[in-house]
């Protein structure tokens, strides 16, 4: 209720200002070089003595161009040249129809004071192909409609228009006041006193084969991570808007002329972010390869080319995607966080958009969201995003915008508090969910989930483990000898009968304990009625073979000590025994490895 107030009084105020202020002088361009419609107008605002202080005046759009309307910037020159943007904001004007607009002076001007106001206005699809259809070989020609004065509230004292066009090729144009023409260039005026709301068609008919791209609908995904990337997704939906194609397409005739197809669009240039990375660019099909990419200090210049040529009427869909390290765009102080990124980025020189949905994804956890925007947008329901190990949802902030040209390409910021603690959510979830796998793989290992026993199955099992036994002990029964071989070399080098008859004893104890454990499992095998059985027999035999040479050379090591053997004959018997012994292992080992 009170913002409604406050711009009633607003628009009190600027229509009680309207009867005392005037303009001098009106200095007007209409530039209609491009696609677009830019009027800008350089107006001597003057206070009429003998009135009140006027702290706001009036702007009013034409009729046929209110809905065209993209964009409206006011500036104030002050005593250096130097520009201050005022604030605009749109009201009504008792008793007249049409848009209006009131813009705030930085100051209050005084009776017989004047001020220099430029003003930048912006308007989308006014120019019309006429023809509406052509041929590939047809130049493009539009026409535009328009008023011959300023349209102002105001009495304007005088008041010139120059229009620009794309080419000096001229159909035709109105001659009111006898306009003159140079080149690609048509002045109209000096008009005088020129009473308020005046109107006189201006209708001019040119050649204009610059590119009628629009980009009919767009989806622009900002995903914001606290580990530090922001990834940015548009999704464009482009179309040529100029003269529709009449007609086949002749590739051939596209290539060898150079003047075929003259307003078709071949490719465009993107303008990205200077710190952009990991920059793609597809459409359903899949990537795009065509486009070239080339990097530079300020900027990353991208190269559109899509997959086939845009004539009028012809439309194309792509995708294009980049990286962003969030330490550029993403200001914190504590849990207090300011994202400070473009609504809409430039996507081609001269660009229209007449439909504009921003998402920006913040992480998970943000909390009290407040958007600064430059300029109104359509805020819609905030939505949640769920990507990878998201719990509840990251929440997503969506804003709607139409009839978007470059002077929108600005900076919008998003507050919200984050709580840095969450940043541990996601390694947290990982640990957890392995910690649960492997919990959950260890007790399926050791769980029977069979219905009914399997009586072979517990049969294998127990063979399996009654071999693992056997294993063990004959190595263990092997490591014997290695360790009576030891007390022999004592012996030999000591003379010392203890030494000998001591590991002589060890020996014999040892191996009859093991050897009537696996004596024990092999009667165990037998009865499970393993054919093991039998390799386990064979195992035995060899190894009593083994344990006979084995004392048959602590015998002679006693007889060599004893000087009833010569070295030379022991040496050789040694050797002997040597050979037959690692024989015998080497068939144990087989054994054992079958097993």
């Amino acid at each position: 209720m009170a913002g409604l107030l406050c711009r009633l009084l607003l628009c009190l105020a600027a229509a009680g200002a309207a009867a005392d202020l005037l303009l001098e002088e009106v200095r007007r361009s209409v530039d209609l070089s491009t696609h677009l419609a830019k009027v800008s107008a350089e107006l001597s605002l003057a206070n009429a003595a003998g009135g009140t202080a006027a702290s706001a005046f009036l702007l009013a759009l034409e009729p046929g161009l209110e809905p065209r309307l993209a964009y409206l910037g006011v500036q104030v020159k002050g005593e250096e040249e130097e520009e201050n943007t005022l604030e605009v904001r749109e009201t009504k004007v008792k008793g007249k129809s049409g848009k209006f607009f009131s813009v705030k002076l930085p100051s209050p001007l005084a009776p017989g004071a004047k001020v220099r106001v430029s003003v930048e206005m912006v308007f989308t699809h006014v120019l019309q192909p006429y023809p509406t259809h052509i041929t590939q070989s047809e130049k493009q020609f539009v026409v535009f409609e328009g008023n011959h004065y300023f349209y102002s509230p105001y009495f304007t004292k005088t008041q010139t228009t120059r229009v620009k066009l794309a080419s000096r090729n001229v159909e035709s144009y109105t001659k009111l006041g006898n306009p003159s023409r140079t080149e690609d260039m048509i002045e109209y005026g000096p008009f005088k006193d020129i009473p308020p709301y005046s109107q006189d068609t201006l209708k001019v008919h040119y050649e204009n084969n610059s590119p009628f791209l629009t980009i009919t609908s767009m989806t622009r995904v900002i995903e914001v991570s606290h580990w530090g990337n922001i990834a940015v997704e548009e999704t464009v939906d482009l179309k040529h808007t100029g003269a529709v194609l009449k007609g086949p397409f002749s590739r051939y005739d596209y290539q060898r002329q150079p003047d075929s197809g003259i307003s078709s669009v071949k490719s465009f240039k993107t303008i990205l972010p200077a710190a952009a990375q990991d920059v793609y660019y597809r459409d359903e099909i899949g990537n795009i390869s065509t486009s070239h990419l080339l990097v530079l200090d300020d900027s990353v210049e991208m190269e559109i080319r899509p997959r086939f040529p845009l004539f009028g009427g012809w439309k194309t869909h792509y995708i294009i995607g980049y990286n962003l390290p969030s330490y550029e765009y993403l200001y914190n102080l504590g849990d207090q966080y300011a994202l400070k990124m473009r609504f809409v980025d430039h996507v081609f020189d001269e660009q229209v958009t007449d439909s504009l949905t921003v998402k920006i994804v913040l992480p998970e956890g943000a909390k009290n969201i407040h958007v600064d925007s430059p300029y109104e947008i359509n805020r819609a329901s905030d939505e949640l995003h769920y990507t990878y190990l998201d719990t509840f949802g990251r929440p997503v902030i969506v804003a709607h915008k139409s009839n978007l040209v470059e002077q929108h390409i600005q900076d919008i910021v998003v507050h919200y508090t984050f709580n840095k603690i969450l940043m541990l959510q996601e390694p947290l979830l990982v640990v957890g969910a392995f910690y649960i796998l492997f919990f959950t793989v260890i007790v399926y290992v050791r769980l029977d989930f069979s219905i009914t026993k399997d009586p072979a199955a517990e049969a294998r099992m127990k063979v399996a483990c009654i071999t693992e036994q056997v294993l063990t002990l004959v190595n263990k029964r092997l490591g014997l000898y290695r360790h009576f071989d030891e007390a022999v070399n004592k012996y030999k080098q000591s003379r010392d009968i203890s030494t000998l008859n001591s590991g002589k004893k060890s020996l014999e104890t040892e191996h009859k304990a093991l050897t009537n454990e696996i004596a024990s499992l092999q009667s165990k095998l037998k009865t499970e009625g393993s054919d093991l059985c039998d390799k386990v027999s064979e195992i035995q035999k060899l190894d009593g073979q083994v344990k006979e040479l084995v004392l048959k050379s602590s015998v002679e090591a006693e007889r060599l000590v004893a000087g009833k053997l010569k070295k030379d004959t022991y040496i050789e018997n040694e050797k002997m025994h040597s050979n037959k012994r690692q024989d015998l292992v080497t068939k144990i080992d087989n054994i054992l490895d079958a097993l």
